[in-house]
């Protein structure tokens, strides 16, 4: 009989639901964390080593464990002894080593490592009665050593200029007794795991400073593993970020942060028009190479900065005035400034171009006889321009920022520039209508500075933290992440070309950024309006009345106030002062003391000259009838002479509505301190400058009706 293989509808459901759930279970199987077998070594504390439950911890351990927990695989470490654990790695019977491996070109052959995570150095620990200090005395002696540790490499490479013998163990354990029971003199070992030893009561002590320093890493036999790698980076990278890295150091060693500077928070200055050094993403964030290394070194020591944007030339004077801490501002390092600070180790060396418009001819400096040359106040590309103007025959005219620079020159107004060579580039790639026609020349580092003579521990802690950057990779990371890989510009995410550059989407875009530089603006002009305003009075009424003394300290005080530059004002309350006395001036304070001053001298010129206005004869009429000099002033004199002051009033309120634009100088973010830190990002100098401009007018518009609504109100 033939069968009927037809399957039913019913049939049919189970046959695709059974087939569904195979495949499901199938998925989830092959979905499931891969198992890496990570080999270590077995005497190595405080990297690895088993705990009292027998259990294995350590700061490579538990860092192995974390690294597999955030990106979603599983370890199953193997303590099987250093050399053994290379020899599996290398045999492919394992698929990584982490056992506080020192990276070293030698291994690099044979390994790929992923990022350092720890920086160690070698030290000579000797038994703790001994009177050995220094390799010298290791003379005719025997000095005990690890086998395969970068302690031991770093001992027979020195053993015949010391003349010392060496004798190698397997484990520290028997290294450490060796030297204890004093059949060896000495033993060299990595400091982190020799502090560790002595403070679990081994009876050593450390006699010598690190030498032969290198850092750890995990590695993998070469060519292999690429995923397991770059998994161990991406972990690694983000248990820095969210502390676990420093939590799982601290719970072994506690903080590497240097003590000096560790918790405390240091005010540092920078630039507002300087990428990619330093400029304001979307968010109005300050980021760029300068900003992120500042940060990540920061991190790094175990301290906090506070970045306030003031411009390279106030933060320059407001570190000499110890109104902040530092300043890092792609600030070249050059003998004058030398004279005035003290520098870092150098973190980016630069050279100087020359750049013109894109339709110019000029391709050479000695195309520049007679005409005008655009610098920026300050740098290195504007000392470099001066020392040269003279041998090919051009004038400078000086900027205090970028975009204005750039602007001269597109606009037709100058026929070059001078700027450093990565931050020319940078606006280039942004879209800035330049080209670079000459190579770098001028080639200087840049520096991180303090004032001369103070901030030695954050000094210190800089160029630690910058020393452990550039050896663990962060370093060139943060410079790749703006310039490239080779120095070449990539557009970065914060800027790219998509944006919309129209005069809608640029307000769009900074909406928040424009409306907190308007509140700046507003609260600024509002309380120094306030206190101006009584200041004003008193000045003025001390102009009017009888005395001499006091008719002669008012001029004097609104021919200083009104006769002094607000520029100059501003500077000399903000760092002046504080270069005086030592005593910080915060700069809201320092701006509202300097329009007090500057726009209560100009009140107290139309109070005093509101009453003088005022028919003498009213004061004269008044007396007559017995009233006396303060009455009659209060109720005849004032009352005429307010309605004529009225109008001033409020002038003098939108006068201090626009000064406060001066105080961009010291750092307020004001809302033209936050044009300038938008057009850092973006180079859209023109329609940024439209829209504030257009935001002030508005402003002033209102005020002004305002004032005439008063005028006409108060007319008899």
């Amino acid at each position: 009989m033939i069968m009927n293989h037809k399957l039913s509808k019913a049939q049919r459901w189970v046959v695709f639901l059974m087939t569904f759930l195979t495949c499901l279970i199938f998925s989830n199987i092959a979905a499931q964390a891969k198992t890496y077998q990570i080999g270590t070594d077995v005497t190595y504390p405080p990297f690895e080593f088993a705990n009292k439950q027998n259990k294995y911890v350590g700061i490579d351990i538990d860092i192995m464990n974390a690294i597999a927990k955030e990106e979603g695989f599983k370890v199953h470490i193997k303590p099987v002894g250093f050399n053994a654990a290379v020899q599996s790695v290398q045999s492919g019977q394992e698929d990584g080593v982490i056992a506080g491996m020192t990276i070293t070109p030698d291994r690099q052959a044979k390994f790929d490592f992923g990022t350092p995570y720890y920086k160690t150095g070698v030290v000579m620990a000797v038994a703790k009665s001994s009177h050995i200090t220094n390799f010298k005395q290791l003379k005719g002696k025997r000095v005990a050593l690890k086998t395969g540790t970068a302690a031991a490499d770093y001992a027979n490479s020195i053993k015949k200029k010391y003349g010392f013998k060496t004798v190698t163990f397997d484990d520290s354990d028997n290294m450490y007794q060796d030297v204890t029971t004093g059949n060896s003199v000495a033993c060299f070992e990595d400091q982190p795991v020799m502090q560790y030893g002595i403070k679990q009561g081994l009876k050593l002590k450390i006699v010598t400073k690190p030498a032969n320093t290198g850092w750890y890493g995990f590695a993998v036999k070469k060519g292999t593993h690429k995923a397991l790698v770059s998994k161990f980076n991406a972990g690694l990278k983000k248990i820095r970020a969210n502390g676990t890295y420093d939590k799982i150091v601290g719970q072994y060693l506690g903080s590497n942060a240097n003590q000096a500077v560790k918790g405390k928070t240091f005010t540092i200055g920078t630039d507002v028009t300087f990428p990619p050094f330093e400029f304001a993403n979307k968010q109005n964030k300050y980021v760029g190479i300068d900003m992120d290394l500042v940060r990540a070194i920061a991190n790094e020591q175990g301290f906090k900065v506070k970045i306030k944007p003031l411009g390279f030339n106030a933060a320059v004077q407001a570190v000499e005035s110890g109104q902040i801490d530092g300043v890092i501002a792609g600030m070249s390092i050059t003998n004058a400034r030398k004279a005035q600070f003290n520098f870092s180790n150098p973190y980016f060396t630069s050279g100087v171009v020359m750049a013109v418009n894109k339709k110019s001819k000029v391709k050479s400096l000695s195309q520049l006889r007679e005409k005008k040359v655009a610098v920026k106040t300050g740098t290195a590309g504007a000392d470099y321009a001066n020392s040269i103007k003279k041998k090919y025959g051009f004038t400078v005219t000086t900027f205090d920022d970028s975009n204005n620079m750039y602007q001269d020159v597109t606009t037709g107004n100058s026929a070059a520039c001078f700027e450093d060579h990565p931050v020319m580039q940078y606006a280039i790639k942004q879209g800035t209508k330049l080209k670079i026609v000459t190579k770098p020349a001028e080639s200087a580092p840049y520096g991180f500075a303090v004032k001369k003579g103070h901030n030695k521990a954050l000094l210190a802690a800089f160029n630690n933290g910058l020393k452990d950057l550039k050896a663990s990779g962060t370093y060139d990371d943060i410079k790749a992440k703006y310039l490239g890989s080779s120095d070449a510009l990539t557009t970065t995410k914060s800027t790219g070309s998509s944006e919309d550059r129209t005069f809608l989407g640029l307000i769009k875009q900074n909406q928040g950024a424009l409306l907190s530089g308007l509140k700046e603006t507003m609260w600024l002009t509002v309380v120094s309006i306030f206190f101006a305003t009584i200041f004003g009075i008193v000045v003025g009424l001390m102009g009017v009345v009888p005395g001499k003394f006091f008719n002669w300290l008012s001029s004097i005080l609104i021919y200083l106030f009104r006769g002094m530059p607000l520029l100059v004002l501003a500077l000399f309350i903000y760092t002046g002062i504080p270069s005086l006395t030592g005593e910080k001036i915060p700069a809201f304070v320092a701006g509202v003391v300097t329009l007090t001053f500057n726009e209560g001298a100009y009140i107290a010129a139309f109070v005093k000259g509101g009453i003088q206005a005022v028919d003498p004869g009213q004061m004269e009429a008044a007396r007559s009838l017995g009233l006396p000099f303060g009455k009659s002033m209060r109720k005849v004199i004032l009352p005429q002479g307010i309605r004529i002051m009225i109008p001033s009033f409020i002038n003098q309120f939108i006068i201090t509505l626009k000064d406060t634009s001066i105080l961009s100088i010291i750092g307020l973010l004001e809302l033209t301190q936050t044009g300038k830190i938008i057009i850092a990002r973006n180079l859209e100098g023109f329609k940024v400058w439209t829209i504030v401009a257009l935001m002030y007018l508005i402003i002033i518009t209102l005020l002004t009706w305002l004032s005439n609504w008063v005028q006409r109100r108060t007319k008899v």
